[in-house]
């Protein structure tokens, strides 16, 4: 496909460039993306259901992780199906709007999930440090709570993106050399002076990616103190246990998103951001609910449930 660029003309579509330097690997790379992005959807809707139907996990660690598999649902949709188009053409163009859309959807879903992998580290704190006191202060009023503040709160935030990216002038290439538009290389193309954005996207990564990653490490601060706290080797293991899956996810995505948002943009190699957005956009959301599940004897047994249910059903 060739690369156009539009001169003194406003740009009403932009080029995903994608990954050129895949060559002969694009077919099977597409294919490793697409059963990733099946597996990913197959695994988090089933999330979604046996929280929501089993009453093992009516508790509020799962409520959590219910709402964390949505937002891996709507992070994956935003960007994978265009990433497959993207790479199977070697490029694909995408409208304006439908860009600025995409941008939308995957920033309001990643600081979600960052504002509710904190909530979950909360939880796990008050599970594991006030344990008399965890049902009474993670009562229903503070979950729902927690939880809609999340959303609410990661949409209105990139919407003041969203805003100031709608105000900028595009007049010069239309190339995006990524997978999918991210903010900086949206930004790369834009003739209009820049300066405030640049200065609104680190602002921003405070109260998204630094406070709630801070949060989460003092919680486990704490949390580790209280292990350490216990006489019995196997009570150590067993409480340990209850918050070492969130404790491998916060770490795997927080990790990413740090080196992503908080190192310098410019000057970077592309195909290090490029393999740091596949990380949390792909390989994180697949992982997720098998890290969950893994060591998760309440998900296990919801799924033996299940499973007997259905063959009982089949041989009926």
């Amino acid at each position: 496909m060739q690369v156009h660029a539009v001169n003194a003309t406003t740009v009403i579509e932009f080029l995903i460039l994608g990954f050129p330097e895949l060559d002969d690997y694009k077919l099977p790379f597409f294919s490793i993306v697409l059963l990733t992005y099946c597996v990913t959807m197959c695994e988090n809707l089933f999330i979604i259901f046996l929280v929501s139907t089993s009453q093992r996990l009516h508790s509020p660690m799962y409520f959590f992780l219910g709402h964390l598999s949505l937002s891996d649902i709507i992070l994956v949709t935003s960007v994978v199906p265009k990433m497959l188009d993207v790479i199977i053409r070697d490029g694909s163009l995408i409208p304006y709007v439908e860009c600025l859309t995409q941008f939308f959807l995957y920033g309001g879903t990643v600081s979600a999930e960052c504002f509710l992998l904190t909530a979950m580290s909360y939880d796990r704190y008050l599970a594991i440090c006030k344990p008399l006191h965890y049902m009474s202060m993670m009562n229903r009023k503070l979950r729902y709570g927690l939880i809609v503040s999340s959303w609410i709160l990661s949409f209105t935030l990139v919407l003041i993106s969203l805003v100031l990216v709608c105000g900028l002038d595009f007049c010069g290439s239309n190339v995006i050399n990524h997978f999918f538009c991210d903010y900086a290389p949206i930004l790369d193309l834009s003739c209009s002076d820049t300066t405030v954005l640049d200065i609104e996207m680190i602002f921003l990564c405070f109260p998204i990616i630094i406070l709630p990653f801070l949060f989460v490490i003092i919680t486990y601060v704490y949390i580790f103190i209280t292990i350490f706290g216990i006489s019995s080797t196997s009570g150590r293991q067993k409480t340990f246990s209850t918050c070492s899956s969130h404790l491998v996810v916060v770490s795997t995505y927080y990790g990413s998103m740090l080196v992503i948002y908080m190192v310098p943009y410019r000057g970077r190699s592309m195909t290090i951001n490029k393999l740091f957005s596949l990380l949390y956009i792909v390989v994180t959301p697949l992982l997720n609910p098998m890290i969950y599940s893994l060591r998760n004897k309440e998900i296990q047994s919801a799924v033996m449930k299940y499973l007997l249910i259905c063959g009982k059903k089949r041989f009926i």
